[in-house]
């Protein structure tokens, strides 16, 4: 006697037509929608500043490593009201950083003394974890900042990974991420922020 299947594949299939692939919060579901979302896909900016600097401003890391790959030049010149302490640092950019800073900032950019451009962005590294009750889960995931350009990769050159808990919330067409704070979980913002620079 042969058995018929037909009956358990209509009934499997008449339970999978009502869910969508949101229903059901998995890892991978959970990662396509952080790695989606605006607060994590926006990008670090960095301020890249030319001009008189106090010689505190120009012994910081950001200006020796700027100067190190040959982006900036300074010379010494007397500090003007308002800027001290002594020595004062006229900082300049060289014909490489001028070149650089156009292809990073875009040549909108070019005459200014001050240049807000993009240095690194997050990368999702995985999912470690989900809390769920009822219509609620708090997730925990790992990333990194990943440099976007020559300047990200002088500036930012570790690997350092970072762990961060978000929570979630179970609508009806499926689970989103917080993106505002609430009281029963954190939003990605507050939990990328939490998690350090």
């Amino acid at each position: 006697m042969r058995k018929s299947h037909i009956p358990i594949i209509a009934l499997f299939s008449l339970i999978l037509t009502g869910c969508s692939p949101r229903d059901f919060l998995t890892r991978r579901l959970a990662a396509d929608l952080i790695a989606a979302s605006p607060a994590f896909k926006a990008q670090q900016q960095a301020e890249l500043r030319t001009g008189i600097f106090s010689n505190d401003d120009y012994l910081s890391p950001d200006t020796e490593i700027l100067q190190h790959h040959g982006w900036i030049s300074a010379n010494p010149t007397s500090c003007p009201a308002g800027i001290s302490p002594a020595p004062c640092w006229n900082v300049v950019l060289t014909p490489s950083g001028v070149e650089t800073i156009r292809v990073v900032a875009g040549p909108q950019e070019g005459g200014k003394t001050t240049f807000t451009i993009p240095v690194r962005r997050r990368q999702l590294l995985g999912i470690t974890g989900i809390s769920k009750q009822g219509h609620l889960a708090d997730v925990e995931f790992v990333w990194k900042w990943v440099p976007v350009n020559e300047i990200g990769a002088a500036l930012y050159a570790g690997e350092h990974r970072h762990k961060s808990v978000v929570g979630f919330r179970d609508y009806d067409d499926g689970w989103r991420v917080i993106d505002h704070n609430v009281s029963s979980g954190q939003s990605l913002e507050e939990a990328l922020k939490d998690s350090g620079k």
